[in-house]
């Protein structure tokens, strides 16, 4: 349980931190088109025996190539794009594990993660993720933001907006793949969007919204690993539920404060 709360913390940080960029660019459906393609990924890991984070990562990265490959082409839009690899990408990890005889891993573990059964291995690798998407976020955090708010306004300013643009995928997809022993790789999406969808709806200034959309992800991680160990739940769907919860009550709450 002590690795759990820790990693939950953990985790909570790294999500919100990505989570203010993704609903500030309504990245949200995306993102969840990463959470199913990274699916795949980790499936053939597992099958032939490497690193799941490894073959996560991969899957990833080819995703996120693919659909700014896809979308630049003439008529073609990035979420018609991203619609169709969400849909292959998930079709592709379910039939590896159809075909695959024998297949003894446990396939929700992969889904909707395993939070109790994390290792000190597991905490270094979300330290480190932390530690390369925070630095990666601070000290790239002008340019980002600005590329997102103001495309035009930037291309003309000299920015690369496709750069920074892919640059900030990989670094989604990073995240989404660290979040898979926590809370797999469907459910990845509710801790990094929920929480910071409800810090936009208290505050327009980035600095607050990220502070906020913090503090929302590592609670509803920590509400959620106490209810699955009070009444016995499913750990993932929990936080995932407990995230779920946080943007309800926010919404509801600034609906009667208005």
């Amino acid at each position: 349980m002590n690795l759990a709360i820790a990693e939950v913390v953990l985790a909570g940080t790294l999500a919100g931190l990505v989570g203010v960029h993704v609903v500030l660019r309504r990245l949200s459906f995306f993102t969840m088109a990463l959470t199913h393609a990274t699916f795949p990924g980790v499936v053939i890991a597992a099958i032939i025996g490497v690193d799941l984070l490894l073959g996560g990562m991969v899957a990833g990265v080819a995703v996120v190539l693919g659909v700014a490959a896809l979308s630049r082409r003439r008529g073609q839009n990035a979420t018609a794009a991203t619609g169709v690899l969400l849909a292959a990408g998930f079709a592709l990890g379910a039939g590896l594990v159809a075909m695959r005889s024998g297949f003894s891993r446990d396939l929700s573990s992969f889904l909707v993660g395993s939070i109790l059964t994390v290792s000190a291995r597991d905490l270094v690798i979300t330290a480190g993720a932390l530690v390369v998407v925070g630095s990666a976020l601070l000290v790239f955090n002008r340019p980002l933001l600005f590329t997102g708010f103001d495309p035009s306004g930037a291309r003309a300013a000299g920015y690369a907006t496709g750069a920074w643009t892919l640059l900030l995928l990989l670094l989604i997809e990073m995240v989404v793949v660290t979040l898979v022993p926590a809370v797999g790789t469907i459910l990845a999406v509710a801790l990094i969007v929920a929480p910071a969808a409800a810090a936009r709806l208290w505050s327009t200034r980035v600095s607050v919204i990220t502070g906020l959309a913090v503090v929302f992800a590592v609670t509803s991680g920590l509400a959620g690993l106490f209810a699955s160990a009070r009444w016995d739940l499913a750990a993932g769907a929990s936080i995932a539920l407990a995230a779920t919860g946080t943007l309800v009550v926010s919404a509801v709450l600034r609906w009667v404060v208005r």
